[in-house]
Order: C-alpha cells, then sequence, then structure tokens
C-alpha cells in the first residue's frame, strides 16, 4: 500500500531499489501521477526515471555528506512540500550513528521501506527521535529567504569604521 500524501522524498542509497519501487506504484498500470521526489547521487538514472514520469522530481545529493543534505533541505523547502521521507530499510539498519543523524534530521515523518521476495513493498514508521535542524526539508531552518541577507547588508551599513 503507497502513502496517500502530496510528496515523499526517497533517499536513493540503491537505485535498483528506487526504480524498482517507482515502477511498482507509479508505472502506466497504476494510473496515478507520481508524487515521489528522490534525493541521490546518480542524476542519469534519475533523470531518465522523471521522462518516464516514474518521479515526479530528482535533486543530487550525497546523502552521507551534511553540505549536500543542507542544500537538498533548502531546495525541497523552497520547491516542494514534503509530507514523508522513505528509506530503505536495509541502509537505515546498516547506517553508523552519523549517518543516521542525518536520516532522522531529513523530516519528522519518516518510513522504513523493505521490499519482500515478491515485490511487493512494505512501510514501517520510524520511531528513532527526529531532529529539527538544518538537515529538515520540513523546518524553518531550511528556508532559504531575502531576510538573512537584508539583515546582513543592515548590519554591514551600521558598522561605523
Amino acid at each position: 500500500m503507497l502513502l496517500n500524501v502530496d510528496a515523499l522524498l526517497l533517499v536513493d542509497t540503491n537505485t535498483e531499489f528506487t526504480k524498482s519501487f517507482a515502477e511498482c506504484h507509479f508505472s502506466e498500470a497504476h494510473q496515478r501521477p507520481s508524487n515521489l521526489i528522490v534525493a541521490g547521487d546518480n542524476t542519469r538514472i534519475l533523470v531518465k526515471m522523471m521522462f518516464q514520469e516514474l518521479i515526479k522530481d530528482y535533486c543530487y545529493c550525497d546523502i552521507s555528506n551534511e553540505i549536500s543534505v543542507s542544500e537538498l533541505a533548502s531546495y525541497l523547502h523552497e520547491h516542494h512540500n514534503v509530507s514523508a521521507v522513505l528509506i530503505n530499510a536495509h541502509d537505515y539498519t546498516l547506517a553508523d550513528d552519523e549517518q543516521k543523524f542525518i536520516f532522522n534530521s531529513l523530516h519528522p515523518v519518516r518510513y522504513l521501506v523493505e521490499e519482500n521476495e515478491l515485490g511487493e513493498f512494505y512501510f514501517e514508521r520510524l520511531l528513532d527521535v527526529g531532529h529539527d535542524n538544518h538537515l529538515s526539508c520540513s523546518s524553518k531552518v531550511a528556508e532559504v529567504t531575502n531576510d538573512i541577507s537584508e539583515s546582513l547588508c543592515k548590519m554591514d551599513s551600521e558598522e561605523q569604521f
């Protein structure tokens, strides 16, 4: 069963898994538009999936790099209203503490996704504590606005030489 939300973010750490998931839920046979946004580092495959209309959008992201994830969060905050994050259950289980921190910072609503031998996908709500920080795509922290640059310009003009 697919989650019924506006936009899902799938962390692409395994392109075969991502493609299988998208084909299962958003192929022409299902006749529903894709609400899947994928973040990963294999942009060639992601672009192809977007043209096949298996995914709604993609964004390059090195999920192990905090700067890259922070840029992803800013992009998503500006262009999409992400309702939940999907993470491959296998990848989450094998992740070290630093990587789990990044996964748990992406969004307060996170699901682990697992595929069985029949090609069926199962969702399990991730109950680990989430973090609201610069890596969160649902947070105001990720919002990039002119307020910051206006404040900096104001501070510069107020400085006395």
